[in-house]
This record gives C-alpha cells, structure tokens and sequence, in this order.
C-alpha cells in the first residue's frame, strides 16, 4: 500500500467514525431534552431553600422575610443561603460566595426546591462552576425568571424540568395585587393542573401543537448562543420575555436566533411581558407584536401574544420542560400543561 492511499484511507476512517460519534451524542442529547425528568413534587413539611445567584439584595430583607412567611404559610420549612444580603458590587455575594449557596441547596437531600431570591445579573458566572451530580441523583424544582433562564437552560441541558415563576422580591406587601401570580406558583410547585386562557390578538398566528416548552428571558437566550447552554429549541414551542430594550435590538436577537437555526424545526412562539420598551430617537416604525412576526415570517408555527408571564406583577407559573397544548386563534389561545 502506497504512503499516501494510507493516508487517504486513515482520514476517511477517522471522519466515518467521528460522524457517526457526533450523530450518536446529538441523537442522545436530543432524547435527553425531550424526555424530562419532572421533580417531585412538594408537599406539607417539605423544605425550600432561597439562595441569589445574581444581583445585590441591598434593603430587600422585607420582601425575603414575605417570602419565608408565604412558603410557612403552605406548611413548608425554609433555609437562607448563607450570603443571600452580602455585597459584592454589583452582585449578592462573590462569584464563589453565591456559588457556594446555590451548590449547598443543590446537594443537600433535605431541599426539595430552590427559590432565586432575584434576577438581576450573575448567574451565567457560576454556571460552570457548579456540580450537578447529587442534583441529577436527586432533582429538585428550581425557581425564577429573567436571569435564571440561564439556570433554566443549563438545567433543560442536564434533562429535569424547571419552574419559570415569581421570585421573593415579586412579593409586595398585599398579596391580593399579584393574586394568579402566586396562585399559578403554588399550583405548579404542588402539581395542580396549569392551563390558561389568553386574550386574544389579531397578531396571533393560528395554530395548534403539544410540546414541550423552553425558553426565558430572551437576552439571556441569545447570549447563551454558541455555548453548551444554549437549548434546542428542536419539536419544542419557545417561549420569549423582555425588559427595558429597544426595539432594534429586540429585532436584533431575533435575528441572531433565526440565523443560528433557533427556529428551523420549532414548534411555536409564545410572547410574554415586553416590559418598559426604550424609545430610540429614530423611531422603529411598527409595534413590537408585527416586529416579532416580520422576523418569523418564514415560519408557519403558531405565535400566540399577550402571555402574562415576565416582568409585569402579573407572572404567572410556566413548567419548562413540560408538554403542553397550545392553541392560538384570533379571539384567544388556550394553553394546557400535561
């Protein structure tokens, strides 16, 4: 055999079998992320742990003080992460101190849930320096929105369902403003049937399927992008939130998502709270609802609107991970979790 048809026949070995390796590990990562393991749920004497992995608590002791009184309210016990009120610039703590926290609710077998404090910004810096072994011997519900959806993402990637809901700070001092808002919370952490029923908007893109639903904050999911945490969005209806952007950049990450295959074998969009849009001095020229659509016109998969769900005092429950039935008309969508 000549030196080179060996090398030619060694190269053409080495891709048949790296293919078929790289085939393997999506085909198994695909089947991981549409089968999810669903964590127990809780009941009376059980215990949550409250921990912030992002932004600084700073005079925000009243609102965990509400928090601990809600969960003993439920007949459930509760334990503070050690650093919850330190202070570290911008963060709750160091990178290692919040780590610390979140790593201690996560191993200990006694936590059945763990309840993010706070969004903010600071997840994304422990994210890699956190264990998950005793968490996937033993699952447990982890809670919150916004920048939790990083949580939310590495979590779906590991195969276990999580909580997409209010966070401790959410608590005002009369609980009768944000009544659905805890009722979904409660409903879903103690395995009552979620299901909604959304007001309609001429912008719905009609539609029904049953999938599983992933999604979050949608800044946090496109700066997941390129990264072992971003999700496949693959068979599954994605779910989007904002705050406080501009339109462009709105359009901006949608685009980015579009470009990166975010949207190729979806299954449907449904749109949360666009909270506290910025107004750019040169005006977008249409409104949030026909931009989202304009960057998702290649797309035939149901687009449902006006999902109380995100930065509004009205945020109701969603189980990531969880099949559900989505159906968008015109005059309204209905949504029924498995």
């Amino acid at each position: 055999m000549s030196k080179n048809r060996f090398i030619i026949i060694t190269l053409l070995v080495f891709l048949f079998t790296g293919t078929n390796a790289m085939i393997s590990q999506n085909t198994n990562f695909k089947k991981l992320t549409e089968n999810l393991i669903q964590p127990p749920y809780l009941k009376a004497g059980d215990t949550v742990a409250i921990v912030a992995p992002s932004g600084i608590l700073k005079h925000r002791n009243e609102e965990i003080e509400r928090a601990k009184r809600l969960l003993k309210q439920w007949n459930l016990n509760v334990v503070v992460g050690k650093h919850v009120f330190n202070q570290a610039n911008h963060f709750a703590g160091t990178d290692q101190e919040r780590c610390e926290d979140f790593q201690n609710a996560l191993d200990n077998p006694n936590i059945k849930a763990i309840w993010c404090a706070r969004g903010g910004y600071g997840t994304v810096r422990i994210l890699d320096k956190l264990d998950y072994t005793k968490f996937l011997e033993q699952p447990k519900w982890i809670i919150g929105y916004s920048d939790i959806t990083a949580l939310h993402n590495q979590i779906h990637n590991l195969g276990v369902q999580s909580l997409h809901a209010m966070m401790c700070v959410s608590l005002p001092k009369d609980e009768s403003e944000i009544e659905q808002t805890i009722a979904t919370f409660k409903k879903a952490i103690f395995g009552e049937t979620l299901s909604y029923t959304l007001q309609g908007s001429n912008y719905n893109q009609v539609g029904e399927v049953t999938a599983p639903i992933v999604g979050g904050n949608l800044t946090i999911l496109h700066t997941m992008l390129g990264s072992k945490t971003s999700i496949d969005t693959s068979g599954k209806i994605l779910f989007i939130e904002e705050i406080g952007e501009y339109k462009y950049h709105i359009d901006r990450m949608l685009q980015s998502l579009k470009r990166a295959g975010y949207f190729d074998y979806c299954k449907g969009v449904i749109v949360g709270d666009m909270s506290k849009l910025r107004k750019n001095t040169t005006l977008w020229g249409t409104s949030i609802e026909q931009l989202i659509l304009d960057a998702l016109a290649d797309y035939d998969f149901p687009i449902a609107f006006n999902m109380p769900a995100g930065h509004e005092d009205d945020n109701r429950a969603l189980i990531l991970g969880r099949k559900a039935t989505l159906k968008v008309e015109k005059t309204k969508s209905t949504l029924v979790f498995e």
